[in-house]
C-alpha cells in the first residue's frame, strides 16, 4: 500500500502533578502581571505590535547585564510566558530574556512536511483544546487566521472486545455499546450521588476517583483508553485532581458530579464571568481539537518572530544562584560563558531538569521535581493513499471518520487514528491521504 513510516522517540507529558508544586506555578503567574495589580480582562496589544514601539535590546547580553525576568526554556509555555510579558505587561517587565538550550525553539513541537508528496504530520503533540487562552496566544502572536479546528461530530473510537465502538458524543449516550446496560445504570447512579460512596480525605488517583463514581466499566473501557492517549500515563498514579481538576471539584461543590454541575451553573449565573476578548476567534462548536494550517510549529515560530532579540538559542543554564534579590544566572554559549542578573526567573524546563539547577539553592524542591515520571513514547505516522482503505470503513459521504484510541492488553500500546485532513488540507491535484498515528509508551500493567 505504500505506507510510509517514521517512527519518534519523544518524552511524554509527566505522569503527575503533585499539589505541592503548586508554589511553582504560582511564582509563574504573578510573574505575569504587574505588582500589586489585579488579574483581569484587560485587553493587550498583539505582541507584534506591542514591540513595535519598544526600544530594541543589545545585540549580544554583556556578562552581569540585568534584565527583569528570564524565562528558561524556549518550549511552548516559555514563548507564552515571555509573549504575555512584553504585551500585557511592558512598563512593569521592561526586559525579558528566553534562553533554551537547543539550537530550536518550540520544545516537543515537531511539525514535519514533505511539500513535494504532500505530507504534513506532527512527530510531538498533534493538536490542543482551543480554549480562549490558546486563542488568545494565537491572537498575541499574530496567526490567529491561520488556526484550524477539527470536526466536532468526528466519531471517537476505542477497540474493545475485537472492534472499535463508538464513544457517545450526544443523544448516543443510551444507545452506544461501548458499555453494558449495567455500565449505564452503574454509571448514572453514581453521577446523580446515589451509588458514589463517600470521598476519602486523601487525594484520589483517576482510577480511585472514577471507579467510586461511575464504575468500573466507564474506567476501563473510557477513562484508562483517554488517559493514555493524552497523557500516556498510568490513571493508577495520576492525580484526578491534577490531571481532571474541573471533573474532580465538581463533587467537592456539590456532592456529586451532577450536583457539582448545577451548583457550578448557579454560581456562573451569580458571578458571571468577566467578558470575553472582542478580538478572539469564535469558539468552536462541541468538543473538538486545534490546529494551525502548517502545523503547531506556526504558534511558536510566530512568538520567535516577535521577540527576535529577547531569544537565545544554544544557550545552557549552568548554574542559578541568589545574588542580593534577584538572581545569577551563568550558562555555556557558543561565544563562551555568559551571566545574567535577573530581578525574577521564570522556569519552564522538564522537571528533572529543574530539579537540577535548583538542588543546590532548594534541596526540598529537587527531591519533588525528581519523583515526576516521564514514561517513554514513540509516534509513528504512516500515510496510505485514500484507495487502500476498506469501502465498509467509510462514511456516507466517502470519508474515513478516524478520531479513536486503541487499548491492547498489556496496557503497552496505544493507536490513534486520525483523519488528519480534518486539520490539514492535502494539495488539491493529489489523491486523498490518510495520515493516522500511533503511539506506543512504556507503561506497563
Amino acid at each position: 500500500m505504500g505506507a510510509r513510516a517514521r517512527l519518534t522517540p519523544r518524552r511524554a507529558a509527566p505522569a503527575a502533578r503533585p499539589g505541592r508544586a503548586a508554589a511553582f506555578a504560582a511564582a509563574a503567574s504573578a510573574a505575569r502581571r504587574p505588582r500589586g495589580a489585579a488579574p483581569g480582562p484587560a485587553r493587550p496589544r498583539a505582541a507584534a505590535e506591542e514591540l513595535e514601539g519598544a526600544p530594541p535590546p543589545a545585540a549580544g547580553q554583556a556578562e552581569g547585564e540585568e534584565v527583569d525576568c528570564v524565562v528558561v526554556g524556549g518550549g511552548v509555555y516559555g514563548l507564552c510566558t515571555a509573549q504575555a510579558l512584553a504585551a500585557r505587561h511592558p512598563d512593569a517587565v521592561q526586559r525579558v530574556l528566553v534562553t533554551e538550550a537547543r539550537g530550536r525553539v518550540g520544545g516537543n513541537i515537531t511539525t514535519a512536511e514533505d511539500a513535494g508528496r504532500g505530507y504534513l504530520w506532527e512527530e510531538g503533540p498533534n493538536s490542543f483544546q482551543p480554549n480562549d487562552s490558546m486563542l488568545e496566544a494565537a491572537v498575541d502572536a499574530g496567526c490567529a487566521d491561520e488556526l484550524v479546528f477539527g470536526d466536532p461530530k468526528a466519531p471517537r473510537f476505542v477497540f474493545w472486545d475485537g472492534r472499535l465502538r463508538a464513544t457517545p458524543s450526544g443523544p448516543d449516550v443510551v444507545t452506544f455499546d461501548l458499555l453494558s446496560l449495567w455500565g449505564k445504570l452503574r454509571a448514572g447512579l453514581g453521577a446523580v450521588g446515589l451509588l458514589n460512596g463517600e470521598a476519602p480525605a486523601y487525594e484520589e488517583t483517576v482510577e480511585q476517583f472514577i471507579k467510586r463514581n461511575l464504575g468500573d466499566e466507564v474506567y476501563f473501557r473510557l477513562i484508562e483508553p483517554f488517559c493514555s492517549g493524552v497523557y500516556a500515563g498510568d490513571p493508577t498514579k495520576l492525580s484526578m485532581k491534577a490531571a481532571f481538576g474541573k471533573i474532580q471539584v465538581l463533587e467537592e461543590k456539590g456532592g456529586s458530579l451532577v450536583g457539582g454541575a448545577l451548583a457550578l451553573m448557579q454560581e456562573k449565573k451569580a458571578n458571571p464571568p468577566p467578558p470575553r476578548r472582542a478580538d478572539l476567534p469564535a469558539k468552536p462548536p462541541g468538543q473538538t481539537v486545534g490546529s494551525f494550517r502548517k502545523g503547531l510549529k506556526t504558534l511558536p515560530e510566530a512568538i520567535e518572530r516577535n521577540l527576535a532579540d529577547r531569544i537565545r538559542t544554544d544557550w545552557v543554564l549552568e548554574t542559578i544562584d541568589k545574588a542580593g534579590a534577584g538572581f545569577a544566572l551563568t550558562y555555556r554559549t557558543p561565544e563562551g560563558p555568559e551571566t545574567v542578573a535577573a530581578k525574577a526567573v521564570v522556569m519552564t524546563t522538564p522537571a528533572y531538569v529543574t530539579a537540577e539547577l535548583l538542588r543546590r539553592e532548594i534541596p526540598d524542591a529537587h527531591q519533588l521535581l525528581m519523583s515526576f515520571e516521564y514514561p517513554p513514547v514513540g509516534a509513528v505516522t504512516l500515510a496510505y493513499p485514500k484507495s487502500a482503505i476498506r469501502e465498509d470503513r467509510l462514511d456516507d459521504a466517502g470519508a474515513f471518520p478516524g478520531f479513536g484510541q486503541v487499548r491492547r492488553s498489556g496496557r503497552v500500546a496505544v493507536g490513534v487514528p486520525r483523519r488528519v485532513r480534518r486539520l490539514t488540507q492535502s494539495p488539491p491535484a493529489r489523491p486523498p491521504l490518510l495520515l493516522p498515528r500511533s503511539s506506543t509508551h512504556g507503561r506497563r500493567g
